[in-house]
């Protein structure tokens, strides 16, 4: 008679529970957002259920999942209390701090006492994912910055009201954002009108962001005294910026030369911004990208940072993400 060798035991359910208590009912309300929404969407981003019962909500889960919707509902309920809204925005920023793991205690002062942000007229602009803190940190801290990444990672909209933040407080006395006037492919022919109206259309992206953050009476009244200028980079020839906040948006499709001739328009007191992305250059076949050409030489020069940004950054909608991903993908195998 054969021994019998018992079935080995199942392996260890992951899934548990914890819960988190909160003393402030109107606040845990404002937590949970309309019908609970906010919860819905920690608990689609995380995948794992959550149960409120009076001012406790219970997390079922692997122990993963519970670590980074602890440290999520905390970071929000910290936002709370200091009275800040919580929009969708702010909900899909502090997952993005959590994806990976637990949300790093560095990361999640943005949204407490140490908390980062960008203060307008208008409103107020806070990075939302890691990469953003550390490009809001560097346009602070050097004179010139190269943000370089994916479209609809907040590069220019950030760099724009860090140049309105800067203005505001009189630390420059003037905003020029520029950008090289070339068309994407579409040959759109003679524009009608007199310079402005042809340029205008390639610039409107710049003129839309200032317009989030000032109002319009100031905002026309600033750029009739010349105190903001848009024009594009062809214009920039011969000039020197003192005491000014400028910004080069859709760097990459900026020639070398022209490259080179921006960056000399540094002047005493200025700060300069670099922003693009190099998987959308426009220029003619064989033409280089000043851009990537400014990135190999001037790597490592202090005063000047680069910072950069991938699809996880972007904070459009989430489907902009995996478009940018699959196209690299493509890429990838080509």
């Amino acid at each position: 008679m054969g021994l019998s060798v018992p079935p080995p035991p199942p392996p260890p359910d992951s899934t548990g529970e914890s819960r988190l208590e909160f003393s402030d009912n109107r606040l845990l309300i404002d937590l949970c957002g309309e019908f609970d929404r906010n919860l819905a969407q920690i608990e689609h981003a995380l995948g794992l259920q959550m149960l409120r019962r009076g001012n406790v909500i219970e997390l079922v889960g692997d122990a993963i999942a519970r670590a980074q919707a602890t440290g999520v509902l905390e970071a929000l309920y910290a936002r709370a209390e200091q009275g800040r809204a919580l929009e969708p925005g702010d909900i899909d920023a502090a997952l993005r701090l959590a994806g990976g793991g637990p949300v790093p205690s560095q990361q999640l002062e943005m949204f407490q006492s140490g908390r980062m942000e960008i203060r307008t007229r208008k409103k107020t602009v806070e990075p939302r994912t890691a990469a953003q803190r550390a490009y809001v940190e560097a346009l602070f801290a050097h004179e010139m910055a190269f943000g370089i990444g994916p479209a609809g990672t907040g590069k220019t909209y950030i760099a724009v009201a860090a140049g309105v933040a800067m203005f505001s407080e009189g630390l420059v006395d003037k905003i020029v954002l520029s950008r090289p006037a070339v068309e994407a492919g579409e040959r759109l022919g003679f524009l009608p009108g007199d310079m402005k109206e042809k340029v205008d259309p390639y610039m409107q992206p710049l003129y839309d962001a200032l317009g989030d953050f000032l109002p319009g009476k100031m905002l026309a009244k600033l750029m009739e005294e010349r105190r903001i200028e848009i024009a594009p980079l062809a214009f920039m020839r011969g000039r020197t910026l003192s005491r000014a906040f400028v910004v080069l948006d859709e760097a990459q499709n900026a020639t070398a030369m022209q490259m080179k001739m921006f960056l000399t328009r540094l002047g005493e007191g200025s700060r300069m911004v670099i922003t693009g992305d190099r998987s959308q250059v426009d220029l003619p076949r064989g033409v280089p990208s000043g851009l990537a050409e400014a990135e190999r030489i001037i790597a490592g020069i202090k005063g000047v940072s680069f910072s950069y940004f991938t699809a996880q950054d972007v904070v459009r909608h989430p489907l902009v993400a995996r478009i940018i991903e699959a196209y690299e993908r493509d890429d990838s195998t080509r």
